[in-house]
Formats: C-alpha cells, sequence, structure tokens
C-alpha cells in the first residue's frame, strides 16, 4: 500500500530532520501533488539536508545547485558539445535532469539563469537551441531564499513565483529540540552513519498522486476554494480591509493548486474525502507567494498570512 510506504517516509523524514514537521509534511504534499517547493528561512535549518534525506528515502537521484551570480543558463539545462571526431553536436544533459532539485539561495542568480528553471518547472523538458528534451517524470524543484541577507540578489518575478506549488516559511527550532539537534549531531559525528530506510518506489509515488486524484471532494468545497480564490480578486465584495490591502489577486494556478494540495494532505491523513480543514491548512502556503500587496498594507506592515487568515475568516466555510 503506498499510504502506508509514505506513512514510514514521513517518519524516516521527521527522525532525520528534527523540528521542521511543516516542512517534511509539505515536502510529501508537494511530491503527491506533483509540484514545486519554495522554501524560505534562516541560514542552517536543514534544507539541504530535508531534500536529501527525501531523496534517501524515495527512488530516484538527488542534485544540489548553487546559485551565484555568474551562473549561466547552460549551467542548468546542458549545452550542445561539438564532436571534432564525428564533426556534430551532441548534447550534455546538465543537473537538470535529476528528480530531486536542489535550487540552493535561488535568488542569487539573474533573470536569464532563472528563466532557465522556469521552463523545467512549468513544462517539465528544457530546450537547448531547436530541440526541447523531457525531464524524469517524477522530477521535484526545492527552491531556498534567505531573507536574512539582501544585497546582490534577483527578486524573483510573479510569474516564477506562480509556478511554485507552496512558499513555506521556516523559523528556528525550540531550545529542546535544540538539544535533541545537538545529540544527533554528536551521535552522527562518532558512528560516521546517518538513518536509513528502505526507499519509496516511484510506481508508489505515481500510484499515491492517483489515489488523491480520485479522493472525493464535494461540489460546496470546490465553490468553498472558487470563493477564496474570488476573494483575492474581488476583494472589495469581502470586506474593506482586504480592497485597501491587495492590489492583485491569485491566478488560476491557485486554484488548481488548493484542490490537489488539499488532496494530498486528506490522503496523507488516511481519508478518502476532501475537508474543509484540508483546505484551510493548504491555502497559506499556496497562496503567499502569489498574493500582490498595496503599497499601502506594505507600509503599514500588512503580511501575506495576515491577509491569508483574514480571507479565510471572511469567506463561509460549506
Amino acid at each position: 500500500m503506498p499510504l502506508s510506504r509514505f506513512h514510514s517516509l514521513r517518519a524516516y523524514l521527521d527522525n532525520v530532520i528534527l523540528g521542521q514537521t511543516v516542512l517534511t509534511e509539505n515536502l510529501l504534499i508537494a511530491l503527491i501533488a506533483d509540484g514545486h517547493l519554495l522554501v524560505e528561512g534562516p541560514p542552517g535549518l536543514a534544507k539541504t539536508r530535508a531534500v536529501k534525506a527525501l531523496c534517501d528515502g524515495v527512488e530516484g537521484d538527488f542534485h544540489r545547485i548553487q546559485f551565484t551570480p555568474d551562473l549561466l543558463p547552460a549551467d542548468l539545462t546542458g549545452t550542445d558539445i561539438y564532436r571534432a571526431q564525428t564533426g556534430t553536436f551532441e548534447f550534455e544533459a546538465g543537473p537538470i535532469f535529476h528528480n530531486l532539485i536542489l535550487a540552493d539561495e535561488i535568488n542569487r542568480a539573474p533573470a536569464k539563469v532563472q528563466s532557465a528553471l522556469l521552463e523545467a518547472m512549468a513544462e517539465g523538458q528544457v530546450t537547448v537551441g531547436k530541440t526541447s528534451y523531457p525531464l524524469p517524470k517524477l522530477f521535484l524543484v526545492m527552491a531556498t531564499q534567505n531573507p536574512l541577507e539582501n544585497e546582490g540578489t534577483y527578486p524573483l518575478p510573479e510569474a516564477q513565483l506562480d509556478r511554485f506549488l507552496m512558499h513555506i516559511n521556516l523559523d528556528y527550532p525550540s531550545g529542546e529540540t535544540e538539544k535533541q539537534i545537538l545529540r544527533q549531531s554528536r551521535q552522527e559525528a562518532i558512528t560516521h552513519t546517518l538513518p536509513t530506510t528502505e526507499p519509496v518506489a516511484q510506481a508508489d509515488v505515481f500510484a499515491a498522486r492517483d489515489q488523491a486524484m480520485g479522493l472525493y471532494l464535494a461540489e460546496p468545497l470546490e465553490d468553498y476554494i472558487v470563493e477564496i480564490v474570488m476573494a483575492t480578486r474581488e476583494p472589495a465584495r469581502y470586506s474593506a480591509e482586504l480592497a485597501k490591502w491587495l492590489e492583485y489577486g491569485v491566478s488560476p494556478r491557485a486554484t488548481i493548486a488548493l484542490e490537489r494540495c488539499a488532496r494530498a494532505r486528506a490522503w496523507l491523513h488516511n481519508r478518502d474525502f476532501v475537508s474543509p480543514e484540508d483546505i484551510q491548512a493548504v491555502a497559506p502556503n499556496v497562496l503567499r507567494h502569489r498574493l500582490l500587496l498595496s503599497y499601502q498594507a506594505q507600509a503599514e506592515g500588512v503580511t501575506p498570512d495576515r491577509v491569508i487568515n483574514h480571507i479565510l475568516s471572511q469567506v463561509a466555510v460549506p
């Protein structure tokens, strides 16, 4: 059963990445919903370790790409190499041709590099010259941003942000968790080993996706998802505060993402139907990076999370 395999995988991730249950659950949601993650948080919060652990727990290969200002699109996608022996060009695949990609500090690379990643995330392929090359069927990008340092960075354009299924905010662990991390690190240094698990087969991942898409979603909940989205586009219908805070609403991708993430969460929680709680739980991560706040909202220190919580309080639950 794919579900039992995913429960074992989640337990493994929580054992390897201490104190980051939000990240581990949303990694699995993104995997089941077939989307990509943008993770924002201070350095040292096990973002790289999380993707490596997911790769160890899922049948597939992993590659980490450090984004820097001098990175070129070909450094991601690969390029045509001239072979003098044959007098022809041969495509040399880049690091993007892996199942799990960590795009570390994605906002440190210029727009032309980000655009190369954009096609890969949106279309599942890369184009070099006149030829397009398909990426693996199992393909997940987890990109990271450091919120503490903005010098020398290139903010991601809205079109690229919209391609991310979810935007996760991480914070420092508690003091008790910090002690557990200290002991775990000491134990690993002594034994020179890391926890292991039997990898989930890619066939089980695809089966989980099919099962999640087959869960029952009542029509009133479809209306609920649409109402949440419409509240971002027509805020004056819902409250004066929303009309004051929002510049632009979210795209239809947000509607699709809300449904798929809610389905994935319901499946992970061993239910055969989607509940309002599932939609409310994933809404902040799905909408956070898609909202464009007004200058007034930014001046008043209004955060996207505050706007989303206000929307959820205004839209009636079926």
